[in-house]
């Protein structure tokens, strides 16, 4: 649009961005790229460890995006705010999608590929990260002994602790059913929720109620979203076994897990489990 054809109202664009500041760009002041980027710290001359180093920081990053949004989702169930819940487990879908792409880089690897760098590793392996234990907590998949390696970072011990010790994501939504009048066994409220969750047949009559009808229409809008939640956990587990089973076989796992074996038996296992089986009674 020529000057002379500009809306008298409308203010002209700037000829240049500003570029000069007295320290470090607002920009850097809000993201730290500086920091970000330079925090990869190769062990070895294999060009290919760069991409697995940064996929894996990626991947911690979308891990602590999650963990604020199922917390905000926890904490708004608590208070009955199922609309701000929904809200919060929506945005994770969208991130958990993020998350189970970042598989992509890694998920070509050969074996050969794989060794050229896999001895830098050491004893590193990722079910020692503090931020995906954390999810899986508020997933309700609890255990006492994922601490033990921790013990040498008090904060990181401190963090995890607290959320070893507090009602998980589902364990929030269980008691709300309850609250909207659904049978829930007081055992099951009342449960230890530092111990993983186990499947209710009272739960899952619960549900089965929330999808007979329309009277229950908030609630089956929360349990959609938490159905697509356990859906990408379900597939990042999935795509996390088929990339290592790609990458090195049926060979132990780093840290000492046993590799493919394990990540088998975790792809198994359902996230909310009564939100399926109360599908075959609907």
């Amino acid at each position: 649009m020529s000057q002379q054809a500009r809306s008298p109202q409308e203010p002209a664009e700037p000829s240049t961005p500003h570029l000069d500041f007295a320290g470090t760009t607002p920009y850097e002041d809000y993201v730290r790229a500086d920091v970000l980027t330079h925090l990869q710290h190769t062990l070895s001359d294999d060009p290919g460890e760069m991409v697995f180093l940064v996929t894996t920081q990626v991947m911690e990053l979308w891990f602590t995006v999650i963990v604020h949004e199922w917390e905000t989702a926890a904490h708004a169930l608590r208070e009955d705010r199922v609309p701000v819940a929904v809200d919060a487990l929506k945005r994770s879908v969208r991130e958990l999608e993020a998350l189970n792409a970042s598989w992509r880089p890694l998920g070509q690897l050969t074996p050969a590929q794989f060794n050229s760098y896999r001895s830098a590793l050491g004893e590193g392996s990722g079910f020692q990260s503090a931020m995906y234990r954390r999810m899986e907590f508020l997933l309700g998949e609890k255990s006492a002994s994922m601490l033990v390696p921790h013990r040498g970072a008090p904060r990181v011990h401190a963090e995890l602790e607290k959320a070893l010790q507090e009602p998980s994501l589902y364990d929030e939504v269980v008691r709300l059913l309850a609250r909207r009048g659904h049978a829930v066994p007081e055992e099951v409220l009342r449960r230890d929720v530092s111990r993983r969750y186990e499947p209710s047949d009272a739960v899952e009559e619960a549900w089965t109620a929330v999808y007979a009808g329309d009277e229950h229409a908030e609630l089956a809008r929360l349990g959609e979203a938490l159905t697509d939640v356990a859906e990408l956990v379900w597939r990042w587990r999935n795509d996390h076994l088929v990339a290592t089973r790609r990458a090195m076989g049926a060979k132990s796992g780093t840290g000492g897990s046993a590799g493919v074996a394990w990540l088998e038996k975790r792809a198994q296992k359902n996230v909310f489990p009564e939100l399926w089986t109360a599908r075959s009674h609907v």
